[in-house]
């Protein structure tokens, strides 16, 4: 610091708070700030991203449920947010499992937490235990330099266990408005698209664009191969963009969410270790070992 600033919350901070009203109460935050960026990180949630704003815009999708605790349907708990983490236990509809896994409403335990004139660091971790049954370490670390553009998530899983142990995984990264709005674009590069069902394909030639909301418009999603791991979303009109990117080694395959209707109004971009429906599968991870894997998620002028 030099002498224009009397205490370094003027540049960049963290603030940890509980929620106190209506459903929200007992959600647990980490409200973070670099200077340019600004992302709520979910201490109650897996330390997921519920919102990320650059420059104050709003770039996250946070649907009608908004956040809470509450034990309820998947559908009418389902908060969006910035980012979702699902699995370890499924992705997608599995039977038998809850819709897009449990890992999303553990909480974390906050390891970590500080933000120095080289920046904002938070790690936690997040146990996934079962007596009789897997013992599963998910850590979690968090990093943003001051006044950059970009988030860093790195995790790792690591099976402490003495068996093989089964696991999948889905980072659920949501767009909204205004960055998501009519005229915007989706660039990517990837080798094949396939449509998940049939309203799906009736609207191939709308994969990368994005329309204006219209009442109960139903969703589409879409499989890509991709031949780089990076997506964005460009929104000349509003001069900003939104880039994912991710460790495609580890994150080898991509869905791409759609849900143009009006008061749903969401884009999801969703790399994973497997697709959903029939191209659902488990990986294993041995004994002893672990698997890391890696986002970065950045807003841009466009």
């Amino acid at each position: 610091m030099d002498g224009k600033i009397s205490n370094f919350m003027q540049i960049a901070g963290i603030r940890r708070y509980e929620l106190t009203e209506g459903q929200e109460r007992g959600f647990r935050v980490l409200d973070c700030d670099n200077g340019r960026l600004r992302f709520l990180l979910g201490e109650s949630k897996a330390l997921d991203v519920m919102q990320m704003y650059c420059e104050g815009k709003n770039l996250s999708f946070v649907s009608k449920n908004g956040f809470t605790l509450r034990d309820v349907p998947f559908a009418r708990r389902f908060e969006g947010g910035m980012l979702y983490t699902c699995g370890l236990d499924a992705v997608g509809d599995v039977a038998g499992r809850e819709m897009h896994g449990s890992h999303h409403n553990t909480p974390a335990k906050i390891t970590r937490a500080e933000c120095t004139e080289k920046g904002i660091l938070i790690e936690a971790e997040m146990s996934e235990t079962a007596l009789f049954g897997q013992n599963l370490l998910f850590r979690r670390r968090i990093e943003s330099g001051i006044g950059d553009s970009e988030i860093k998530i790195a995790d790792t899983l690591e099976n402490r266990g003495f068996t093989d142990a089964r696991y999948c995984l889905l980072y659920h990264v949501n767009v909204g408005y205004p960055l998501l709005d009519e005229g915007a674009q989706i660039v990517f590069d990837a080798a094949s698209v396939t449509p998940r069902n049939d309203r799906a394909a009736q609207n191939m030639e709308d994969v990368s664009i994005i329309r204006a909301p219209e009442p109960g418009r139903e969703e589409t999603c879409y499989f890509l191969r991709m031949n780089a791991p990076r997506v964005s979303l460009v929104n000349r009109k509003l001069g900003k963009a939104f880039t994912l990117g991710w460790s495609g080694d580890t994150l080898p395959r991509f869905v791409l969410w759609k849900s143009m209707a009006s008061g749903d109004y969401a884009l999801g971009f969703e790399p994973a270790t497997c697709e959903l429906d029939g191209g659902f599968a488990y990986r294993t991870l041995p004994a002893g070992q672990s698997v890391c894997f890696s986002l970065t998620l950045g807003a841009e002028d466009a």
